[in-house]
């Protein structure tokens, strides 16, 4: 066989490709490459799948009192996806000072909306029983520091599960109860018919905050003979570590009690005991306290006639 007999051997690519550049064309693959690639941008931007966000937008107290306190952790979720993803589980924890108050898991908490955004609500109760008993230095009446974990575990197509960390800081309160006193009762104006009497309170706050007072609502009794009590609006700032005179009204008939009342009111002096509660507002919230005191002993005083109050050492 000749030389010129011998077939010509030509790699293919190359003879593919000079043509197309003649053509200005491009390759085979490489067109191919382009259009998957143009047709993966334009899919990635009519679906636009992506990771969602998780904010802690607020931190509510709807209800507190001596037992425990309610908290409310307000999410914001953005879904950015065109698709509702499910929020699988949501694992919180509230510490204080790196220790462990209360914790939990909340499971199969919903749907966040395609293209949308939704407050998820997460409720929690801290029991302050629980926490004096666990923590001896955590004292009633003081102010602690508190930290919020959250867990967020969502399912989002094609990219999988993700969890979304969270955390935000505050203060709650343990309250305390405040300390009453009867200090005295001044007659205003004094008979069996119909007596009318103040009633010298001392409320002790023992608080390390400010207790604004609203209301309050109260029975008393002299010795073992209740001489009644009433609901009033009263209006006082009861500052915090100290003690607040409040004066409150109180009307009756010693002639309804027979003669041990009357001989009491007659002695200048008797035990006591007042019982109720007082509304109250906090830099936490609104609060409904207890009052009470039991085996005390009060000054009963008639009203000099020129309306000044009797000394305290008259007697």
């Amino acid at each position: 066989m000749s030389t010129s007999d011998k077939p010509e051997v030509v790699e293919r690519g190359a003879k593919d490709e000079k043509p197309k550049e003649e053509d200005g064309k491009g390759g085979f693959l490489d067109t191919v490459k382009d259009f998957i690639q143009d047709i993966g941008e334009k899919i990635e931007e009519a679906i636009g799948f992506g990771k969602p966000t998780a904010d802690v937008t607020g931190i509510h107290i709807p209800s507190i009192n001596l037992e425990k306190a309610e908290l409310v952790v307000d999410v914001l979720i953005k879904n950015p996806n065109p698709v509702p993803i499910p929020l699988i589980d949501i694992n919180y924890l509230v510490e204080s000072d790196g220790r462990k108050l209360v914790s939990g898991l909340i499971p199969d908490s919903g749907t966040i909306h395609a293209h949308g955004e939704e407050t998820v609500k997460i409720p929690l109760t801290l029991i302050y029983d629980d926490i004096k008993n666990t923590y001896d230095d955590i004292k009633p009446g003081s102010i602690i520091p508190y930290r919020v974990k959250v867990d967020l575990i969502v399912d989002v197509p094609v990219i999988g599960r993700l969890t979304l960390p969270l955390e935000k800081t505050g203060e709650i309160p343990i309250p305390y109860k405040p300390d009453i006193d009867l200090d005295k009762i001044q007659f205003e104006r004094f008979s069996f018919e119909e007596t009318v009497a103040i009633l010298h309170l001392k409320l002790d706050n023992k608080n390390d905050f400010d207790l604004g007072l609203n209301a309050l609502d109260y029975e008393v009794w002299l010795g073992d003979v209740s001489i009644g009590g009433a609901e009033l609006a009263k209006s006082a700032k009861l500052v915090k570590s100290g003690i607040t005179d409040i004066d409150v009204p109180i009307t009756f008939r010693p002639k309804d009690f027979g003669s041990a009342l009357w001989d009491m009111i007659r002695g200048r002096g008797t035990g006591y005991t007042i019982k109720g509660h007082i509304d109250v507002d906090t830099p936490f919230g609104a609060m409904k306290l207890p009052i009470t005191k039991e085996g005390g002993t009060t000054r009963l005083k008639k009203k000099k006639e020129d309306g000044g109050d009797d000394d305290d050492d008259e007697e």
